[in-house]
């Protein structure tokens, strides 16, 4: 390995500390977006929690308080969901979109090490002489060894990359059904709308009344 750093030339050890930005990111993004426990968890489990946040996961606790703690109507809680998504999926968002540059620079650095291995070899060829041919196989390594790091180092990130937007997929679908659980257990507690309408009964028919209601009790 220390063979094949020392042929790509000096665009390696940019390669190197890219390499090592890449997995650090990813393995710090990997540990936040990783809510498999929460997002597993079913509506029974959610309606549990919602009534007793105290018999919730640590990690889900101050979430479920914060939704809760001095809400007078629906759209409280509904303002508290909306600002725990912009402080915790728009960090997650950001986060991804730095990998996914820090993946595309990869191969893009390794495209800069194959243009300098040319234009070494175009030299060589250009100066002739007995050296001419290990410069020109010196040249086409360099352009060749690039290439192929910038590829390895960009495909394991492109992975977690990707593992880690799913992640944020699921944490996502995990907040809207924590907040549907929430919404249906505070329901009762405030005033709603009640509506009435009837149907006009068809040609040749009884007439039908039909009444459709969507109400809220105290409790």
């Amino acid at each position: 390995m220390l063979h094949t750093w020392q042929t790509g030339g000096w665009v390696m050890w940019a390669m190197v500390l890219l390499s090592l930005t890449i997995y650090i990111s990813a393995g710090h993004l990997l540990m936040s977006a990783y809510h498999r426990g929460l997002t597993k968890a079913t509506d029974s489990v959610l309606r549990e929690w919602v009534a007793k946040p105290d018999t919730a996961p640590k990690s889900v606790r101050e979430l479920v308080r914060y939704t809760q703690d001095e809400i007078h109507s629906i759209e409280d809680i509904e303002g508290r969901f909306r600002e725990v998504e912009a402080s915790q999926i728009t960090d997650l968002d950001r986060r991804v979109s730095f990998l996914n540059v820090l993946v595309i620079s990869a191969p893009l650095f390794g495209l800069l090490g194959t243009v300098l291995g040319m234009l070494l070899t175009f030299k060589a060829i250009g100066i002739g002489g007995s050296s001419a041919s290990e410069i020109i196989a010196k040249g086409i390594s360099e352009a060749l060894v690039a290439t192929q790091t910038g590829m390895m180092v960009a495909i394991p990130g492109l992975v977690m990359a990707s593992i880690a937007k799913r992640w944020r997929n699921e944490y996502v679908a995990f907040i809207a059904r924590l907040e549907s659980v929430t919404l249906r257990h505070f329901r009762p507690e405030f005033h709603g709308m009640t509506r009435f309408f009837t149907r006009k009964p068809e040609a040749g028919t009884s007439p039908i009344a039909a009444t459709v209601r969507s109400e809220a009790v105290n409790a």
